[in-house]
């Protein structure tokens, strides 16, 4: 998702900020087992996307949350609009 957004992922260039994040713990994760995060995009706005996640680990969904994302210009230090391009990509993920 952050490869979608910021191609090369370069830190000049930065262009989303986090503005909330909410995790829901289900069941214990055990260090000691592999688990499996699996992540979509819940919702798209003008200029912010949820990111839904899933915590799995031996056949049990182990915990759920989200992350609310803006797409974010830090030399102006506001909010823009998601650029068509980018919007198209994120749908695929939903």
């Amino acid at each position: 998702i952050f490869e979608i957004c910021n191609p090369g992922l370069s830190l000049d260039k930065w262009n989303l900020i986090l503005r909330k994040i909410d995790v829901d713990f289900l069941a214990q994760t055990y260090y000691e087992f592999p688990a499996q995060v699996r992540t979509r995009i819940g919702h798209i706005g003008q200029s912010s996307f949820v990111v839904e996640h899933e915590l799995w680990q031996r056949g049990e969904k182990t915990a759920t949350g989200s992350a609310v994302m803006i797409y974010f210009d830090y030399n102006a230090q506001q909010k823009q609009e998601i650029p068509a391009a980018i919007r198209t990509e994120l749908q695929k993920l939903s």
